[in-house]
């Protein structure tokens, strides 16, 4: 019995295979939907969206077409492939908003846009999207049970744009350093925008630090014209950032810029009390 087990497991695959083709390339609806729900709830979810697939149309309007409709979407989740997930999900709650299955159907939508999001340094559109589709998710079932997860993967899509944007005011500082003030004064701008626009962001102290870095360069490498307002300028971004953070991680750097600053303009003032 034992050597004939596997060879029996053979036999029972080819059979499955072939009854599988069979079907897939006959007329018979009926027979097809038999065994796409028999092949989807064993977990063969990728002969059972070919099935659903090839059915669906037929039964539109009809008392299984919901049944059937939501099937093929789960199994394109299922089989990840997330872009048809998504778009199936959608056509499902626009065909029946008030199913059983309309909670279930909103949030696998909302976390197959989820799934094609990007690492933070890519284009955010399919972040953007996915953020949309949680979001009217939450809105719609405050009560549902998959709430927890999804307000979880809201905040970690919103990390990742707000960590898209803080990157790329931290690289206008950082070029800013090559003596090219304008990107300092582009570094100060997008700094702003990120900190006004994210008030409770996990980048927020980073920023405002980077703010100090941008404007300590930008002050330091100024014209003697522009020289004392920008040094004030950096002396009041050292302050904001002590007043929200007074225990900074960024204490020991951001004490060795306003050093700079404050000995520039001891220096300054020294210069226009000579010029006097």
């Amino acid at each position: 019995m034992r050597r004939l087990f596997p060879v029996l497991v053979v036999v029972m695959l080819l059979f499955s295979c072939s009854e599988y083709q069979k079907v897939l390339k006959n007329e018979d609806v009926n027979a097809k939907y038999e065994l796409a729900e028999k092949l989807y709830n064993e977990g063969d979810f990728k002969k059972a969206n070919r099935l659903f697939a090839q059915i669906a149309p037929q039964y539109v309007g009809k008392p299984q077409g919901e049944r059937i409709m939501f099937f093929l979407s789960n199994s394109y989740y299922q089989i990840k492939d997330y872009n048809f997930a998504g778009y199936q999900f959608e056509r499902f709650l626009k065909s029946y908003p008030k199913s059983e299955k309309a909670s279930e159907a909103a949030f696998l939508g909302a976390k197959s846009y989820y799934m094609l999001s990007p690492r933070y340094s890519l284009d955010q559109t399919d972040t953007n999207k996915a953020l949309e589709k949680l979001q009217n998710f939450i809105n719609t079932y405050p009560d549902s049970e998959y709430m927890e997860e999804a307000n979880a993967m809201a905040l970690e899509l919103t990390t990742k744009k707000e960590r898209k944007s803080y990157e790329i005011a931290k690289q206008y500082t950082r070029l800013g350093k090559s003596y090219i003030l304008e990107y300092s004064v582009s570094a100060i701008a997008a700094l702003d925008n990120f900190v006004a626009d994210n008030p409770g962001s996990v980048f927020r102290e980073d920023a405002l630090y980077q703010k100090v870095e941008a404007t300590t360069n930008l002050a330091l490498n100024s014209t003697v014209n522009k020289k004392k307002d920008r040094l004030l300028e950096a002396r009041a971004a050292y302050n904001n950032l002590l007043k929200f953070y007074p225990e900074t991680k960024y204490a020991k750097e951001a004490k060795n810029l306003i050093d700079k600053v404050d000995s520039e303009m001891e220096s300054f003032a020294a210069q226009e009390t000579l010029s006097k």
